[in-house]
Order: structure tokens, then C-alpha cells, then sequence
């Protein structure tokens, strides 16, 4: 069958070359174009966007203007910045502005293709996003391709850490936007927190084109973005729980060692059911039930600081403080702490003070944050090998855009060999015989670790080389730009490397920028140009006659696109190159997937010390290995997100909300409505249908009323009357109350009262939303339980929170009820009367987004020093600030907001 198929795309082309042919036309098109619009002036040129948005205002859609469009940015590709279009960059545009991937090989020009649909999509005035995996690619592929937009005169901004909200606003009303994904999911998150629709900065999801597609939208979306702030002091409730476990016996748990697990038997629930509810910490009788959530919590964290977590061995405890040791060093970590209660749980069982806890306050995948956007785009040298999870999730199809140039690098197969001692060795010895040869090489590892491990090995040999730390991109770009000369060794990570080309004899652009940063304009500093230029030519020449970029890896990573992108940094725009990855079967992959019967195998062939086994079969039996564990993450993605689209679902109805509200969409009729909703089910509540007098709460119902309604109702005296039904008495309450609303509207006026009903629905919203997230998170961490009573463990979370959500829209409704009925106004300043609570009453954040490879959190410290992140500040000089927010970090470094510090009013 495969052979069929293989015959059949080699007559009639594959899926995939069938696609692109349907653009050639287009193509055609706009190289027609191409004489018309060389022979206008600039301003000519300039006056075509005007032109444009009159056509879209006329009736025409983005389709009708592609090729003119296209043909517009070509042109002024060719005056800003000296470069054209190819033909396949063209079909690269279509790709992106038909909102699909363009899997485009590296040094193909990737963030030149984007200029064509974002100026074609920006036209319609509703903003464009180009989404970068740094701030360093942000800012530097905004200020390089603002010529083309500024030119075409569109407008371009870029968002970056440490930037002010005036800023970022100011950066998302421009055509173009260039910005990173951890910055656009922190400014939607921190929009639905705030009190004002001014105060918002963001405008909308349009179109977005996603860079490096496969890092942001598969590897980076394995963790979700998380604000979190402070919460109220539960250390009674910490040191309540904790006094119950150390009386558990044996039989009340199952401990897991090896699996670091510990959880309750039958026996300790019911042992934890009566002393808790003895205790009065227990609501009913059953430990499992919804609203015993957080008590679950409490005591799984507080059963796992007994069980699990040993003094003096994960821990210890010093100055009156839990210090966590590390596993691997034996070091202590000062400052690190568990998350999710677990370190609260190991000070109350140590008995020292429970430092406070910081909660979840909002947070949101990758998926569910791109997936607002209208259309979305994705662009990047390997995505086939995923195309599957793109469809699935993103419903985004992947297209491989062909090369310019054909690909002239040769692939060779693995080397595998017994010890990771004996492949270092032949490493070194490859990259040695190739510096005599004057060939680059780009040595890939697949952690910081390793990369340190052949550093030092290839110091002790004397081998010069740099290494990429994937941490200061700026100095990344420098070393990736400078990898590509004569006999150089550059050590990277699969993080490292990325957005900037290797070029064989080195970097033009990149040596300017940092040999002649301080010489000034002239004849002398175009000379020194013309020297390096002459330069990188010969040393070209010598990297040619080597065989072009050896990438060599050091090891297969689990999936296949890492190695890929690897790869694919040998052999730009027809360039030769080769590669060839090392391995050994102590590698983690072969160690798991069968080195045993290999070891057997090479044993038996005899195999010396130093030798490699070099077989096809075996890069075939690789790839399926990979194949097997690209599978088995996709599914561990996939159902995060089935449980994460539960909570999805319900921030956007939040969301949604917070929007109306702060729109003053009827909010008289909202409230009026959870009025009338609130008392139903007070009334129904105490005086259930279809019952007789004698079975009614009347004296519940009177105290119930009185508390929310605010008004002493006789409900007493109605029961007694004859033959009077529950749909009276509720009419007589809906009159009553009503009437009593009415005429404090009429005594406080609308607008006064308007105000006071948005503020009053927006405090109690966010207030009641905050402790959902933390209940519905604290759910999903004990919800995998219910599987042990063979019960499928995402429809119990989805029953539990949907049951959670509504109990948080019922106390919504009474807790606004009970304000707004008892609200009394003083009247003074109108001023005073109509304002929303500002930004100063937002809670102290901190962004959390932890890397998926390294499992650092990479915002929890940037975020606690926004305004210390700006390039150029001098603490002890205010005149080096510039605009700074009244709620960012002082950048004196005083650690106070700037409006209690420098920025206080005198």
C-alpha cells in the first residue's frame, strides 16, 4: 500500500505540492506587478495603503488586495532594507495570511515572509500581532522590518518586559505589534483584573502570527501562564490539620516511596471523617464531598510533610525557617519554596511560623489564550512532525514551503556507541579533525548539563569553543552570528540558537554592530566595512572547500523536531553542510527504548572499545521510539487542556462579564434581576413547594430576609392567615423589597447609584472569582482520587466545577443583594460618589510562567522588579527613569511601589 502511494505522489505530486501549486499563479501575478511599481516615487508607493483602506471601506475583502498588496511590500522590502521577496517567500505570505502554518527551513527568511500578511491584515485598522519567543527577537525584529511598515506608513509597536501600561497600550493601538507569548497572556490576564475600560491595554485578538510556532504553541504550552498573589493567613487552619496526622496508623494510608505518593485508605477516611467533623473543620459528614475541597487540600499536603518529607534530609530547619535541601547536591536552598501549601504544611509539622501563601489569582494555557484570536498563523523550519497536534488543537494545518535554494546538506546516519565515555571521545576527536579542515561545527546537547559536561571535557583537551547558556539572548545572537567562521565550535542546548542565522564566514551585520559600536560615520568606518566584508568573503571561501556548517548531536532528543531544528542549521540557501548525531546507549532514549538486546547485539558483533555501529535500521527504530514518545506527550497535552477548557469556559463567562459590567450594559437590570433571584430562593428555600404550613421555617426565613433584604419582614403573621401559598408570600417579599430599592434609587439619583451598583458587582465578582480558582485548583489536585472508585476523573471535575460555579453565582447574587439593599450614601464630593476602585486596590502580583525544560520559573523575580527591567536606569538617578507606573517597584530598588517611595505626593 505504501509503495502505491509512494508511486502515485511521485506522478501526481503529493498533498502537500498539490497546495502550493494552486499559489503559482499568484505569484505570477505579483512579478508582474513588479515593473509598474518600480517605475513610482516613493510617495507614490507611500499613498498606495490609503488607497487600500478605501477599496476595503468600498466593499473589497483582504483576498481582493493580495497580490497588489503583496506587490506593494515587495517593493518596499527593496528600498528599506535591500532585499526581495522570493518567489517562495511569496508563498509563504499566502500560507500565513490563509491563517496556517508555513513550515519554512531555516535561512529561508522567515521574518521577511511575515511582513506581507501582516501588512495586508493591518490594513483593515483592527491590529496585528507578530509573536516572538524573547524580548531580544521583539525588539529586534521591530525595529528592522518598522522600515518597511513606517515606509508604507504604518505604524509599529513592540511589547517587552518592564514596560508601563501607558506603554503597552500605546505599543497594542499600533498597526503592528511585535511581542513576546508570555507577554501578550499577561497583559490579557492583568485587562480582566482591572476596574476601568481605559485602564485596559489590549484591543482585541485579530490576527496573529505566531514565530517559532512548534516552541510556543507545543513545548512552552506544557505550562500555563499564572498570576498569583497573597492570601488571607490560614496558618490556624495549617496547624488545625496537622495536629490529626501524626495519630494516623499505618493502615489509614498507602505510601508509595518509589512513586513519592501517599495517599488515604478507606480506614483514614473515616478515621479523618470523625475527628475533623468532631473538630467542627468538617462540613457534613463526608470527606469528599465539593465543599470540603480545601480541607482535601490541607490534608493530602499535610498527610505528604509526615509521609513523604524527611528532616534533615529534604529538609531542614534553621533560624527558625524550613530550608529545602537539593536532592542532587545535598546543598540547601534558601528562598526556594514548595508550592501549593506543601512548605506552609512542613512548618506546621515543624511547628515554626507559617510564612504566607502565595494563590493563583488567574492563569490560562497557551491554547486557550491563542485560540481567542480570529486567525491565527504560525511560521517555523519544523512543524510536520506535529501536524497532527496543530490540527487537533489549534485546527492549524501545516504547509511545507519549498526552498529557495535545494538543500545541498548531507544527512549521515547515527553512530552508536557502548558508554557515553567512549562517544565524548569520539566527539572531541570528529570536532578536532574538522577545526584542521577550517569547518565550523555547532555541537548540539540536550541540557545546560551536558553542554557544561563536553565543555569541560574539550577544555581539558584544549579545544577553544564557546557555549551557549540559552540565558542572555543578546550575547546569543552574538555568538550564533559569529558560528559560522573558520575552524570555530559553538556548544548549543536545543533552547539555544534561535532567530538568528548561521552564516558561513561569519556575520556582516553583527560584526559591525559590535567591532565598530563607537566609531562614527565616515570614510574611515566605510573602509573598516569594506575590510570585514572582505574578510567574511575569504573566510566563506574556506568554510566551502571544509564541506560548509558539521552540525554534530551529541545525543536524540525525544522529539524528532528538536532534532530537526538542529539540523537545519547546516545548510541554509543551498550552502553544503553535513551532520551526525553521537550515541550511546546510556543516552535516556536508548536506555528506555531496548538498549539492552542492542548491548547484546554489539556484544555479540563484536564491537572494541572506542567503536561505533552505524546502520540505517537503527535511525529507523529511533525515529519510532521518538514517534511513540512525541505520542505519549501529545495525549499528556491534550488532556491538561480537556481539564484546563473546563476552567476555560468559566473565564470567559467572567470575563465576558467584567467587560459588560464596566460598559454599564444594564446594570440596573442586573442587579434588580439577582434581587428578585436571591429572595426566590430564600423564600423557596425555607418554604418548600407543595409543603404544608407546619413544615415551614417562617422564623429561618424572617432572620434570612432581614440579613439580605435588609427589611423585617412579618412572615410569622402571614403563615397563620388562611389558606396563603408560598407564591404570596414571595410576591408580598419581591413587592416589598422592590418598593424599599426604588426609593433609594430615587432618593440617590440613577448615576449615583449606577456607580455604586457597577462598583458593588465588580468587587464581589473578582473577590468570589479569586477563591473559585483557588477552590476548583485545589479540585484538580485531589480529583485523580475519584479514580480509584472506578469514576472517570475529568467528568468528576467537570460535575464538581460546574457545581462550584454555581454555588459562586448564587453567592454572588445574594452577597451584591444584601450591599446594595444596605448601602447608605453620604453625600459629599460627586467626585467621590463616582469613582470604581483605581488600580490601587488591585492585589500585589507576580507572574509565573515555569520553563518546561529547565522547570524554572522564568517571571516570579522579573515581575517583582518591572520597572528595574528597563535597559539604561541608574537607581540613584531619577532623571534615567522615565515614565514610571504609580503601582511598578520603585527603581530606586527601595522594594516599594514608586507611589510610596519616589513617587509619593509631597
Amino acid at each position: 500500500m505504501f509503495g502505491l502511494r509512494g508511486i502515485a505522489a511521485r506522478i501526481f505530486g503529493s498533498s502537500n505540492d498539490r497546495q502550493i501549486a494552486k499559489y503559482r499563479g499568484r505569484v505570477e501575478a505579483i512579478n508582474a506587478l513588479e515593473p509598474e511599481l518600480a517605475a513610482l516615487s516613493d510617495d507614490e508607493l507611500r499613498a498606495r495603503t490609503a488607497m487600500f483602506r478605501e477599496q476595503l471601506a468600498g466593499g473589497k475583502d483582504l483576498d481582493d488586495l493580495l497580490v497588489p498588496a503583496f506587490a506593494t511590500v515587495r517593493e518596499a522590502a527593496k528600498r528599506t532594507l535591500g532585499q526581495r521577496h522570493f518567489d517562495v517567500q511569496l508563498i509563504g505570505g499566502m500560507v500565513l495570511h490563509e491563517g496556517r502554518i508555513a513550515e519554512m527551513k531555516t535561512g529561508e527568511g522567515k521574518t521577511l515572509v511575515a511582513t506581507l500578511p501582516v501588512y495586508l491584515n493591518a490594513l483593515t485598522g483592527k491590529g496585528v500581532h507578530v509573536v516572538t519567543v524573547n524580548d531580544y527577537l521583539a525588539k529586534r525584529d521591530a525595529g528592522w522590518m518598522s522600515q518597511i511598515y513606517g515606509f508604507l506608513g504604518l505604524t509599529t509597536g513592540v511589547i517587552v518586559h518592564g514596560l508601563s501600561d501607558e506603554e503597552r497600550r500605546d505599543a497594542y493601538a499600533s498597526d503592528v505589534t511585535y511581542a513576546t507569548n508570555n507577554e501578550l497572556g499577561f497583559d490579557y490576564l492583568r485587562d480582566n483584573m482591572k476596574y476601568h475600560l481605559e485602564e485596559m491595554v489590549q484591543r482585541g485578538h485579530n490576527f496573529a502570527i505566531v514565530d517559532e510556532v512548534d516552541s510556543i504553541l507545543i513545548d512552552e504550552a506544557r505550562t500555563p501562564l499564572i498570576i498569583s498573589g497573597p492570601v488571607d493567613d490560614k496558618s490556624d487552619l495549617y496547624n488545625a490539620v496537622n495536629q490529626f496526622i501524626p495519630a494516623l496508623t499505618p493502615e489509614d494510608y498507602d505510601l508509595d516511596e518509589k512513586q513519592r505518593s501517599v495517599t488515604l485508605t478507606e480506614k483514614g477516611n473515616e478515621h479523618l471523617e470523625q475527628v475533623l467533623g468532631a473538630a467542627g473543620l468538617l462540613r457534613g459528614t463526608n470527606l469528599y464531598d465539593a465543599e470540603n475541597v480545601t480541607i482535601v487540600h490541607h490534608v493530602q499536603q499535610a498527610l505528604r510533610a509526615h509521609k513523604l518529607f524527611q528532616r534533615d534530609k529534604d529538609y531542614i530547619v534553621k533560624d527558625g525557617q524550613v530550608v529545602i535541601i537539593d536532592e542532587f547536591t545535598g546543598r540547601m536552598m534558601p528562598g526556594r519554596r514548595y508550592s501549593e501549601g506543601l512548605h506552609q504544611a512542613l512548618e506546621a509539622k515543624e511547628h515554626v511560623a507559617i510564612q504566607p501563601e502565595n494563590v493563583t489569582l488567574a492563569s490560562i494555557t497557551f491554547q486557550n489564550y491563542f485560540r481567542l484570536y480570529a486567525k491565527l498563523a504560525g511560521m517555523t523550519g519544523t512543524a510536520l512532525t506535529e501536524a497532527e497536534e496543530f490540527m487537533d488543537i489549534y485546527g492549524l494545518e501545516v504547509l511545507d514551503i519549498p526552498t529557495n535554494v535545494p538543500v545541498a546538506r548531507k544527512d549521515e546516519d547515527d553512530q552508536v556507541f557502548r558508554t557515553a565515555r567512549e562517544k565524548y571521545e569520539a566527539i572531541i576527536d570528529t570536532i578536532a579533525e574538522a577545526r584542521t579542515r577550517g569547518q565550523p561545527v555547532l555541537v548540539g546537547t540536550t541540557s545546560i548539563e551536558k553542554s557544561e559536561v563536553l565543555s569541560e571535557m574539550m577544555k581539558a583537551k584544549g579545544v577553544p569553543h564557546s557555549v551557549l547558556n540559552a540565558r542572555y539572548h543578546e550575547q546569543e545572537a552574538a555568538i550564533v552570528a559569529q558560528a559560522g567562521v573558520p575552524g570555530a565550535v559553538t556548544i548549543a542546548t536545543n533552547m539555544a540558537g534561535r532567530g538568528t542565522d548561521i552564516k558561513l564566514g561569519g556575520n556582516l551585520d553583527m560584526r559591525v554592530a559590535i567591532e565598530l559600536a563607537d566609531m562614527p560615520k565616515g570614510p574611515e568606518r566605510d573602509e573598516r566595512i569594506a575590510a570585514i566584508r572582505q574578510e567574511i568573503e575569504a573566510n566563506k571561501q574556506t568554510v566551502l572547500d571544509a564541506g560548509g556548517l558539521f552540525v554534530i548531536g551529541t545525543e536524540r532528543h525525544e522529539s524528532r523536531r528538536i532534532d530537526n531544528q538542529l539540523r537545519g542549521r547546516s545548510g541554509r540557501q543551498g550552502d553544503p553542510g553535513r551532520s551526525l548525531f553521537y550515541l550511546s546507549l546510556e543516552d535516556d532514549l536508548m536506555r528506555i527504548f531496548g538498549s539492552e538486546r542492542l548491548n547484546s547485539m554489539l556484544t555479540m558483533s563484536g564491537l572494541k572499545e572506542g567503536e561505533a555501529i552505524v546502520h540505517p535500521w537503527i535511525n529507523k527504530a529511533l525515529e519510532k521510539a521518538q514517534q511513540k514518545v512525541e505520542a505519549r506527550n501529545f495525549d499528556i497535552r491534550k488532556n491538561l487542556l480537556k481539564f484546563d477548557n473546563v476552567m476555560n469556559d468559566q473565564r470567559k463567562v467572567i470575563f465576558d462579564q467584567r467587560i459588560g459590567i464596566m460598559k454599564g450594559e444594564e446594570v440596573a437590570e442586573t442587579i434588580d434581576d439577582m434581587r428578585h433571584h436571591t429572595i426566590e430562593d430564600l423564600v423557596h428555600k425555607h418554604i418548600p413547594p407543595n409543603t404544608y404550613a407546619e413544615q415551614w421555617d417562617a422564623a429561618g426565613l424572617r432572620e434570612r430576609l432581614l440579613e439580605v433584604v435588609g427589611i423585617d419582614f412579618p412572615v410569622a403573621d402571614w403563615t397563620k392567615e388562611e389558606g396563603i401559598a408560598e407564591e404570596e408570600i414571595l410576591e408580598r417579599v419581591t413587592k416589598a423589597a422592590d418598593q424599599h430599592y426604588a426609593e433609594k434609587r430615587a432618593r440617590y439619583g440613577e448615576e449615583v447609584m449606577g456607580q455604586v451598583e457597577k462598583t458593588f458587582l465588580l468587587r464581589t465578582l473578582d473577590q468570589l472569582w479569586r477563591d473559585h480558582i483557588i477552590t476548583v485548583e485545589q479540585l484538580r489536585q485531589v480529583i485523580h482520587l475519584r479514580g480509584y472508585g472506578q469514576r472517570d476523573p475529568l467528568n468528576e471535575y467537570k460535575t464538581e466545577g460546574y457545581n462550584l460555579f454555581e454555588n459562586m453565582v448564587d453567592r454572588l447574587r445574594e452577597n451584591v443583594t444584601a450591599q446594595v439593599m444596605r448601602v447608605e450614601i453620604q453625600m459629599r464630593d460627586p467626585s467621590e460618589l463616582t469613582e470604581l476602585p483605581d488600580a490601587d486596590e488591585l492585589p500585589e502580583m507576580v507572574a509565573h510562567h515555569i520553563d518546561p525544560v529547565t522547570g524554572e520559573d522564568e517571571l516570579s523575580q522579573a515581575a517583582l522588579t518591572l520597572a528595574q527591567g528597563r535597559t539604561g536606569i541608574d537607581p540613584n538617578n531619577p532623571k534615567t527613569w522615565g515614565k514610571v507606573s504609580r503601582n511598578d517597584p520603585c527603581p530606586c530598588g527601595s522594594g516599594k511601589r514608586y507611589k510610596h517611595c519616589h513617587g509619593a505626593f509631597v
